[in-house]
């Protein structure tokens, strides 16, 4: 089955390094981008990706409060949540992330190694 990441993430720059990081790790992952909590909620009423790397820190909803809305989602809650940030790194802040439902917690700048075996972790104990 075919890799579907959505990338949420208002930094275009950061967007762009980590699409490319991830085609290199698996050159058939499929990489949907949304700058937004907006654009997030739009694009996952119409798909099911098989992971989410989600930005805590987004113009329009903190990453926190999105993911308790995607996990309300039957077709949603089971789908894994990678955090990500620039700004939000304390313990306190991951244990939020954690207790909301994400999975794991990376600090940016994100080491593309690490990430990509985590996402292959949640990903491969996920089927």
């Amino acid at each position: 089955m075919k890799t579907h990441i959505l990338i949420v993430d208002d930094d275009k720059n950061f967007i762009e390094t980590l699409k490319d990081g991830l085609k290199l790790k698996e050159p058939e992952v499929y990489v949907t981008v949304a700058e937004s909590a907006h654009a997030a909620l739009e694009a996952l009423s119409k798909i099911v990706p098989s992971l989410i790397i989600l930005d805590v820190q987004l113009p329009d909803m903190h990453g926190v409060e999105l993911l308790r809305t995607i996990k309300e989602s039957a077709r949603l809650k089971k789908v894994p949540v990678v955090f990500i940030s620039a700004k939000y790194t304390e313990p306190a802040d991951r244990s939020e992330a954690i207790l909301a439902g994400g999975r794991s917690f990376f600090s940016k700048p994100v080491d593309i190694d690490e990430l990509w075996k985590e996402i292959r972790y949640l990903l491969d104990k996920k089927n």
